[in-house]
C-alpha cells in the first residue's frame, strides 16, 4: 500500500513539475510579468523559421589555407638560406609540393640540416623534406594538414563570435559543422547583408615595403591591386608587420580633409618593429594591405615611434566603422564562403507559428474527440494521459534547450497521433480480456502485460528511423527528429505508467461491477466480427501493390521528382507585393538582367511570387545576383518585401543527396536487424519487402502530385518507414503470440485470426494519426506540404499493406520455412530409424 501511495505522489509531482516548466512556453509574456526573469526565460527556443532570422553555412577554403601555409614556410626557408649564405633560386610552388633549387650542390647537406633545424621540436612535423638532384623538395604532411584545418576552424569560430557580438545580434549560434564548415544562426536579423559582409571578409592586414629592384635584388615579390581602379603595386612578398600586432582600431576623421579613417595602434612588439622599419626605410613607400588589396602606400618621411597610424581610403563612416570592427576582432585564418543560406523574415515566422499552433490544436482536438467516441469514459482516461504527455513533452524540450522548428511542430503533432497508439493497444487488449469473462483487475493486468512488448517493439523501430534522421539531418529536420524522439520516449511513460495508474484507480472504484469499455455504437461494434478471411485477397493485393510500385518507379523517371534546392542547389527568393502586381511586368524586369534560367512563378496568395535561380559555380558572386534581382523587382513594384531567401551551393546539395540516401538505407537495415533478432526471419523479410513497396509508392506520390521533394520530404519518408514498420510489428506480435499458443493450427488460419483481432487497433490508430495531421495537410501551406501530404498518403498505404501485403508474404515464407523444418525433421527421424534397425540386427 505504501508503494502505491509513493507511486501516486511521485507521478503527481512529476506532472506538476512538468506543467510548471511548460507554462512559460504556453502563456503570453504579460501573464508571466510578475514571475522571476529566469522563469520567464525558461521556454522552448523557437527556430529561425518561426521567429525569423538567418541561417548561414560557411565553408573554409582549405586549399587556399594550405597554399598560404606552404608559401609562408618556403619564404621562411628562403630567408634562412640567405642569412646562412646558401644561395638559391626563387622557390617554385606547385599544387602540392615546393622546390628550392640551390646554386651550389655542395651545400645540399647544409641546407637540408638547416630545414631540419627550422622544424625542430614540431609535432607533428609540418613538411617532409627530400633531396632530388640539386633541389630541396617539400611536401606538407597529412597530420599537419589535419591539425592546420582543425586549428583554422577553432580560430575562425572565435573571430566570428567577436565580430558578431560587436554588431549587437542577440543570442547568435556559431558552431562548427563537419571538418570545414561553420554554422551561423542569427535570430531576428531582418537584413543580414551587413552581417554577411562582416563574416565573409578575412580582414587579414599586413605591411609590406614597395619593391625597389635596385635595393631589394631578386627577393620574392607579389603583385597586388590597389584600392584605386587600374592601379597595381609590386611589393616585397615578406610581410614586416601583420594584423596580430594590432592592439586597437577605431573610427576617426582626418583633421585636414574630414574624411573617415581608421586610427590604429600597435602593441609594444609591433611598435618597436614599426619604429625600426621606418627608421631604416625613410623615403620608401610602405604599403598597408588588407585582404590582398593595397589600401594605401604612403612614403615614409620620418621615424614613427609611437606605434600609432592611420588607414585612409575614401571610406564612408559605415565602411570605416566596419573595418575598425574587423581589425579589432582579428583576421580569419582562411577565407570563408557562404555555401548555404536560409533567411526568414519575422512576419513570415509569426505566420508559421500561427499556422502551426492552429493546425496543431485542431488536430489534437480531433484526436481527443475520436478517443471519446471510440472508448467513452475510458477514452477520457486516454485523453487525460495525452494532455499530460503534451505538458511533459513541452517541459522536456524546454529543459533540453531544444529548438522548435516548423518541422518540429509537425513532429509534435505526429508524435501526438502516434502516442495514442499505445493507449489504443492497451484499451483493445483489455477489451479482449473482458470478453473472456475475467475480473476487471485481472483484465487490466493481462491487457497491460500483453500490450507492453508490442508497444516497446513498435517504438524502438520508429526510434531507429528518428535516430538516423538526427544523425544525418540538419537544421529544421534535426528539430523534427528531436521532437519525435523525446515524444516517443515520453509516450512510453504516460501510456504505461500514468494510464495504468488511472485505470487501476478506476477499476477499484467499480468494485465487483464488470469492466465495460465502449463508445459510440458504430465504433463499439467495429472489430467484433468473426474471423475475416483476409488472405483470400492476398494474391490480388500483392499483384496490385506490385503494379502500383512499378508505375511509381516509372513516374520517378517521367515526369520525375520535383526536387527542391536542397538537392539541386540554387536560390529561391520569395516576393510579397501588392495583390495587383503583374507577373509579366516582373518577368520583363528580370529579363533585363540577362541571368541564365531565372524563373518567377505565382505562389500562394495574390501578389506572392517565387523567384528561382539555378545553382551557379562557386566563382559566381551569388550576393551580387540576388541584390540585382531585388533591385529589378523593387523598380517595377511598390511596397515589395522579400520575407524568405534560401541559397544552397552545389557542394552542399550533393552532400544532402548522399546523407539522405545513407539515412534511408541505414534506417531500413537497422529495422531489419532488429526484427530479425526479435522475430522469425520470415517476419523480418516480409516487413522489409512490404516496406520497399510502401516507399516506392510514396515516391510515386511525390512524382504524380508534384509535391516538392526536399529535406522535409526525407523527414516524412523516414517517419513513414518508422510508422509502417510500427504498424506491422503489432500484427506480427499477434501472429507470433497465436503461433505459440496454437502451434499445430494452420498458419493461414492463425494469420486471419490475428489480422481480425488487431483490426480495431489498426484502423483506430491510423484514424487518430490521420486526424492529427489532416489540418496541417489542408491549411499548413507549402512550408509543410512536403511533410504533411505524403504522411497522409503513407498512413493509408502503410495500414493497408500490413493487412494485404505483409501478412500474405509472411504466410508464403512461413509455410516454406515450416515445410523445410518438417523435411529436416523427417530426414532426422528416418536416419534414427535406420540406425535403430542396424543396431538390432543379429
Amino acid at each position: 500500500m505504501r508503494y502505491i501511495k509513493f507511486k501516486v505522489f511521485s507521478y503527481i509531482a512529476i506532472v506538476l513539475i512538468a506543467i510548471i516548466t511548460a507554462l512559460p512556453s504556453l502563456l503570453p509574456n504579460t501573464w508571466l510579468a510578475n514571475t522571476p526573469n529566469w522563469y520567464q526565460q525558461h521556454k522552448v527556443t523557437l527556430g529561425l523559421d518561426l521567429r525569423g532570422g538567418s541561417h548561414l553555412l560557411l565553408h573554409i577554403d582549405d586549399e587556399k589555407l594550405f597554399a598560404e601555409t606552404r608559401l609562408q614556410f618556403v619564404d621562411m626557408v628562403s630567408s634562412q638560406l640567405r642569412t646562412h649564405g646558401i644561395p638559391a633560386a626563387p622557390a617554385k610552388i606547385s599544387a602540392d609540393t615546393m622546390t628550392i633549387k640551390l646554386r651550389n650542390t655542395a651545400q645540399l647537406d647544409a641546407a637540408q640540416q638547416l630545414v631540419a633545424d627550422v622544424q625542430k621540436g614540431q609535432n607533428p612535423r609540418q613538411f617532409k623534406v627530400s633531396v632530388v638532384g640539386d633541389a630541396l623538395h617539400f611536401e606538407m604532411s597529412k597530420a599537419y594538414r589535419t591539425q592546420l584545418l582543425a586549428d583554422a576552424v577553432q580560430r575562425s569560430l572565435e573571430v566570428l563570435k567577436r565580430r558578431i557580438n560587436e554588431t549587437g545580434v542577440v543570442e547568435p549560434l556559431i558552431t562548427s559543422q563537419g571538418n570545414t564548415g561553420i554554422l551561423v544562426q542569427l535570430p531576428g536579423v531582418k537584413d543580414p547583408s551587413r552581417i554577411k559582409d562582416l563574416i565573409g571578409r578575412t580582414a587579414k592586414m599586413s605591411f609590406h615595403l614597395v619593391h625597389e629592384a635596385s635595393r631589394d635584388g631578386d627577393i620574392a615579390t607579389l603583385v597586388l591591386p590597389g584600392a584605386e581602379a587600374q592601379k597595381q603595386y609590386i611589393l616585397n612578398r615578406q610581410s614586416l608587420i601583420n594584423g596580430g600586432d594590432l592592439s586597437d582600431a577605431r573610427l576617426g576623421f582626418d583633421p585636414n580633409t574630414q574624411e573617415a579613417v581608421v586610427n590604429f595602434r600597435l602593441n609594444q612588439h609591433g611598435a618597436e618593429v614599426f619604429a625600426d622599419i621606418t627608421k631604416a626605410n625613410i623615403g620608401r613607400a610602405f604599403a598597408i594591405v588588407l585582404d590582398d588589396v593595397v589600401v594605401t602606400a604612403p612614403v615614409i618621411r620620418s621615424i614613427i615611434s609611437g606605434g600609432a597610424g592611420q588607414i585612409s581610403g575614401n571610406f564612408t563612416s559605415r565602411e570605416a566603422s566596419d573595418l575598425s570592427l574587423l581589425l579589432r576582432a582579428g583576421s580569419l585564418p582562411a577565407s570563408l564562403s557562404i555555401v548555404e543560406e536560409r533567411t526568414v523574415g519575422p512576419d513570415l515566422g509569426s505566420d508559421a507559428i500561427a499556422m502551426g499552433v492552429s493546425t496543431g490544436l485542431i488536430g489534437a482536438a480531433l484526436v481527443l474527440v475520436f478517443m471519446m467516441a471510440a472508448y467513452g469514459r475510458w477514452g477520457l482516461i486516454a485523453n487525460t494521459a495525452l494532455i499530460i504527455y503534451v505538458a511533459l513533452l513541452i517541459a522536456a524540450l524546454a529543459a533540453l534547450d531544444a529548438t522548435l522548428t516548423l518541422p518540429g511542430i509537425a513532429g509534435l503533432i505526429l508524435s501526438l497521433g502516434m502516442a495514442v497508439d499505445a493507449n489504443i493497444l492497451i484499451n483493445e487488449r483489455i477489451k479482449e480480456e473482458c470478453r473472456v469473462n475475467v475480473s476487471g483487475r485481472f483484465a487490466v493486468q493481462q491487457g497491460f502485460e500483453r500490450a507492453f512488448s508490442t508497444i516497446l517493439d513498435s517504438n524502438i523501430t520508429t526510434l531507429i528511423a528518428v535516430g538516423l534522421l538526427f544523425l544525418f539531418g540538419s537544421g529544421p529536420v534535426r528539430g523534427f527528429a528531436v521532437t519525435m524522439a523525446v515524444g516517443l520516449m515520453l509516450s512510453m511513460f504516460t501510456s504505461i505508467a500514468v494510464t495504468r495508474l488511472i485505470i487501476d484507480w478506476r477499476v477499484n472504484t467499480l468494485g465487483r461491477k464488470p469492466l465495460v469499455i465502449k463508445g459510440l455504437a458504430l465504433l463499439n461494434g467495429f472489430g467484433k466480427q468473426k474471423t475475416i478471411p483476409f488472405l483470400k485477397a492476398s494474391r490480388v493485393g500483392i499483384i496490385m501493390s506490385a503494379v502500383l510500385s512499378v508505375a511509381s518507379i516509372a513516374l520517378m523517371f517521367q515526369p520525375g521528382l520535383h526536387t527542391g534546392i536542397d538537392f539541386n542547389g540554387g536560390t529561391v527568393l520569395e516576393v510579397r507585393s501588392p495583390a495587383d502586381t503583374n507577373i509579366e511586368t516582373l518577368r520583363q524586369s528580370l529579363a533585363t538582367l540577362k541571368l541564365d534560367n531565372v524563373a518567377i512563378q505565382e505562389f500562394g496568395e495574390q501578389g506572392s511570387f517565387l523567384v528561382r535561380l539555378p545553382s551557379q559555380p562557386q566563382t559566381e558572386n551569388a550576393e551580387a545576383r540576388i541584390s540585382a534581382i531585388k533591385s529589378a523587382i523593387s523598380s517595377v513594384a511598390e511596397d515589395v518585401a522579400f520575407p524568405r531567401l534560401e541559397m544552397v551551393g552545389p557542394s552542399v546539395s550533393s552532400e544532402f543527396i548522399a546523407t539522405s540516401m545513407i539515412a534511408v538505407l541505414l534506417a531500413c537495415s537497422g529495422m531489419f536487424i532488429y526484427l530479425w533478432s526479435r522475430y522469425e526471419r520470415y517476419f523480418a523479410i516480409g516487413a522489409m519487402a512490404t516496406l520497399a513497396l510502401d516507399i516506392t509508392k510514396t515516391l510515386g506520390f511525390f512524382a504524380l502530385t508534384g509535391v516538392e521533394f526536399n529535406l522535409t520530404a526525407i523527414a516524412a519518408l523516414l517517419a513513414l518507414i518508422g510508422y509502417s514498420v510500427n504498424d506491422k510489428v503489432v500484427v506480427f506480435d499477434r501472429i507470433r503470440e497465436n503461433l505459440r499458443a496454437n502451434p499445430d493450427k494452420p498458419l493461414a488460419d492463425l494469420i486471419n485470426e490475428s489480422l481480425t483481432s488487431t483490426l480495431n487497433r489498426t484502423v483506430f490508430t491510423s484514424a487518430t494519426t490521420f486526424l492529427a495531421i489532416l489540418p496541417m495537410g489542408i491549411a499548413g501551406g507549402s512550408a509543410v506540404a512536403s511533410f504533411a501530404l505524403p504522411m497522409l498518403f503513407g498512413i493509408v498505404i502503410g495500414t493497408s499493406s500490413s493487412i494485404l501485403i505483409a501478412a500474405p508474404i509472411v504466410l508464403i515464407l512461413g509455410e516454406q520455412a515450416m515445410e523445410k523444418l518438417k523435411l529436416h525433421a523427417g530426414a532426422s527421424l528416418a536416419h534414427d530409424s535406420n540406425l535403430f534397425l542396424r543396431e538390432d540386427r543379429p
